[in-house]
């Protein structure tokens, strides 16, 4: 799964801007075929959306990590 991503304190217009046209690109049938050819995942969606999806990672990955009592090197 490939994410995109951008500094926190970049304007939102600039996000608002790289969202539509990352959304636009992902509903091409080229752009799709050619993710499916590297097992990519596609979830279009708001940034609201990717921080969600952000902060349940963090939370699911991070229980593993602790279950495991992985640390850091």
């Amino acid at each position: 799964m490939v994410r995109v991503g951008a500094p926190q304190n970049t304007p939102a217009e600039i996000v608002d801007r790289l969202n539509k046209e990352i959304n636009g690109a992902l509903t091409d049938p080229r752009m799709k075929a050619r993710l499916a050819d590297l097992d990519g995942i596609v979830l279009a969606g708001s940034p609201a959306d990717f921080g969600k999806l952000i902060a349940a990672e963090t939370e699911k990955w991070g229980k593993v990590i602790q279950a495991a009592r992985i640390k850091a090197e």
